[in-house]
Parts: C-alpha cells; sequence; structure tokens
C-alpha cells in the first residue's frame, strides 16, 4: 500500500503558511490490513483510521456517489482498486486536490499548483456540485485566502449559483450551517465569506436577515460608504482586525444592525431605533442555526447598546450604570471587552473612519472596574444594613465609583494638556 500526505496540510506548505493538522490518503489497503498495521479506527461514514505512533488521521482512498440530498446524501467505496486520482478527484478545490509521496514529489492531476500560483479558487469537477456544503466551504477559503490575493473562479461561481437555485442548501442541517459560519467569523477577512456568499444568492438562504441589508442607504455623513451591506462587510473585517480568531466578537459583530434592514422606506436614510428592531430578526437568526448561547447573549448586547456605547461621554453616571447592568457586566465581566471591541469595530467600519480612535472602549472598561470594584461587604460600616439596603447602598456606591473614575480621567486628560 501506498500513503500520500493530502489536502491542507499540502496547499498551506505550497502557501508558506504555517502547517496544520496532517492527512493521509492510503491506495491499496483494506481495513484489515490498517488494523494488522496497528492503526486505530475512528468514524463510521467512512474507512479512517489513527496511527499508532503520530495520531494522524489515515484515510483508505475512496471514491463517492450521490444517493440522496444534503452533505450526508453519499455511498462511499473504499475498495482497494480506488487510484490515487480517483480518490482526488472527488474533493472540493483543486488548492486541495494536490498530494505529495513518500519521497516529496507532489501529485497534482487537477492542476492545483497552477491554481495556487494563480490565486483561484476553482472546483475540481461536477461531483462539486452534488455537495451543497461545499458552496458554504468556498466562502469560507475565501475569508481565509482572501488577503493573499485569491478569488473564485468564474465558472465555480456560475456553478455555485446554479446549486442556490437548486435548492440544495435548504437541505443543509443548521450545526454544518453554523460550524462554517464560525469559521468564516474566525478567518481574516468575513467580509469575503459575505460578498461570496452573497454573489452566489446563499446568503439570502443561510442569513437572511443579513443579506437584507445588502441595497439599504444610510446617512452619508456618517456613512460615507452608503450600503449597509457594505458597512457590514466593513465592520466583520475591523472586528477581525482588532480581535483575530474571536468567533464571538466576529458574531456579534456579524450582527449589530440587523434591525436596519426594517426600517421603512420612507424614513431612509434614516434609522431611528434601529438597535432595538434588531432584536426580533437577531432572535429569528439564532433560533434557526441553534447558536450557543454566549453568542447570542452578546450579539444582544451589542445591538441593543451600541449607539449607548457610542454616545458614553453624553449618558449620565446612573445611566452608565444601567447600560452596565442590562449587559449582565457585572456577573459576567469577560463580556465588556468584547462589547467594547465590537463597537470600536462598529464605528471604524467605515469609509475614512479605519483608522480613528475610539476612546470609549478604553472609558467603557474603566467605568465597569470602577463599579466591579464595590464591594457590599465593604459599605455596611456597622450600620446593621439588611435586604433591600444592601442592594441601594451598593447601587449608590457604584453611581459614584463610576463618576468618580470619570472626573479622574478628566482631570488627568485636562492636566495633560
Amino acid at each position: 500500500m501506498d500513503t500520500y500526505l493530502v489536502g491542507g496540510a499540502v496547499r498551506d506548505e505550497l502557501l508558506g503558511l504555517a502547517p496544520g493538522d496532517r492527512d493521509w490518503v492510503v491506495v491499496g489497503a483494506t481495513p484489515q490490513r490498517m488494523l494488522d498495521a496497528g492503526f486505530k479506527p475512528v468514524g463510521s461514514d467512512f474507512p479512517v483510521f489513527l496511527h499508532p505512533r503520530t495520531g494522524e488521521e489515515h484515510a483508505l482512498a475512496r471514491t463517492e456517489r450521490k444517493s440522496g440530498r444534503g452533505h450526508r446524501g453519499f455511498v462511499v467505496d473504499a475498495d482497494p482498486a480506488v487510484t490515487l486520482e480517483e480518490d482526488l478527484q472527488r474533493r472540493d478545490f483543486t488548492i486541495n486536490a494536490i498530494a505529495r509521496d513518500a519521497q516529496g514529489d507532489l501529485v497534482d492531476p487537477y492542476g492545483g499548483v497552477d491554481d495556487i500560483d494563480a490565486r483561484v479558487l476553482r472546483h475540481v469537477g461536477p461531483a462539486f456540485a452534488e455537495d451543497p456544503l461545499r458552496v458554504l466551504r468556498a466562502g469560507r477559503f475565501m475569508a481565509r485566502f482572501a488577503p493573499l490575493g485569491f478569488t473564485v473562479a468564474p465558472e465555480t461561481l456560475l456553478l455555485m449559483r446554479q446549486m442556490v437555485a437548486s435548492g440544495e442548501l435548504d437541505a443543509l442541517v443548521p450545526e454544518r450551517v453554523w460550524q462554517e459560519l464560525r469559521k468564516a467569523l474566525a478567518a481574516p477577512q468575513p467580509s469575503a465569506f459575505l460578498a461570496t456568499m452573497h454573489a452566489c444568492g446563499a446568503l439570502a438562504a443561510i442569513l437572511p436577515e443579513v443579506d437584507a441589508l445588502y441595497g439599504v442607504p444610510q446617512r452619508a455623513e456618517y456613512h460615507p460608504e452608503i450600503d449597509t451591506g457594505v458597512h457590514q462587510q466593513m465592520v466583520s473585517d475591523m472586528a477581525a482586525r482588532l480581535a483575530p480568531g474571536d468567533d464571538l466578537a466576529g458574531f456579534a459583530a456579524l450582527t449589530h444592525d440587523l434591525g436596519k434592514a426594517l426600517t421603512p422606506g420612507d424614513v431612509l436614510p434614516k434609522h431611528i431605533g434601529h438597535e432595538h428592531a434588531g432584536l426580533k430578526p437577531l432572535a429569528a437568526l439564532c433560533e434557526r442555526l441553534k447558536v450557543p448561547l454566549e453568542h447570542r447573549r452578546l450579539a444582544e448586547a451589542v445591538c441593543r447598546e451600541h449607539l449607548n456605547v457610542h454616545r458614553l461621554a453624553e449618558l449620565r453616571d446612573a445611566t452608565v450604570l444601567e447600560l452596565l447592568e442590562r449587559c449582565d457586566a457585572l456577573r459576567r465581566p469577560e463580556r465588556v471587552a468584547r462589547i467594547a471591541l465590537t463597537c470600536e469595530a462598529d464605528a471604524r467600519g467605515r469609509l475614512g473612519s479605519e483608522d480613528a480612535d475610539y476612546p470609549q472602549g478604553p472609558e467603557l472598561r474603566r467605568v465597569h472596574a470602577a463599579a466591579l470594584a464595590v464591594n457590599a461587604r465593604d459599605l455596611d460600616g456597622g450600620g446593621g444594613l439588611s435586604g433591600p439596603q444592601v442592594g441601594e447602598a451598593v447601587r449608590r456606591a457604584r453611581v459614584a465609583a463610576i463618576g468618580q473614575a470619570r472626573t479622574l480621567r478628566r482631570s488627568q486628560e485636562s492636566g495633560g494638556a
């Protein structure tokens, strides 16, 4: 039997990227032969084994035949007679259909090396259309590789449009859609995922609440980019820039302006109350994709409060405390840094504001720290406070602490001037 390094490990090496997990294809073997060699079986969909020493995945060369709808509707054939070229032919993109043999030589039957050099994401063959998940994978790969200059091949984008029009994406289970979305939001350029999905029509199928933002105008004095969909792409990229790999912040950034798609036409380009209007479509999106609770709660806080954070300097001390309480920031203090960061991404995700200062971020963290430092045990002073009195005393002390923190900051700024 012959063993080949395949897929992302080969691709990333050719791109000069840090290597990730290494996957192997074994040609000419049977499951029993793998077991006899000490490999441990894993998975149930097709024969995959873990190497007895390295623990790396080794899959038997296989072909697939479409047998039903969705990304799971396949019959797998892992016969020892399956060739390496046949195995590579079932893969999604040419850049992922390259192998390296034991001598270090490349096996590239579908032109993946040329496409890497040309920075093109191109499907291997017609079988691409049999798996709707590959449409989302195209967007996710673009979110990762667009900064390197990659574009989607025109024929691949056309095929993706045809797949969307066929309704095949409706067969995708929510968990797999969320998995691809989460990876895209953690990638360096999430806007490439959104743009690719919008271009082929998939965004309307998987994220209609986000797709509805495209073409919605905003006031040019605040948003020179005007189009809300373009603004959303810029905000997502800014969140990725400020918090690389953080899909929690990425999801909050993605969903912060959903309410703008609901603004009545006679009100445009103003979006009065969009922060509260956005909570309903956000809830629908989270329910449909089974979004984890922490992602949902952070997104709700940012959607509801991002305008309040932008005008933080105008709020009274007591109003600032109420904002923190609505965000559950005193019980979940780790949430504040991401709220501040996502609001900064919103402010800087606009044409001409990409490098602007956002003093509201440090200020929100400062007043939160001041409120958090108040301890009920330090307030009684032997006075015998109990029940509601304790709560009221804590609240007054937190408002005072917020005021002191703001006064100190203003004093330091004026002294520095």
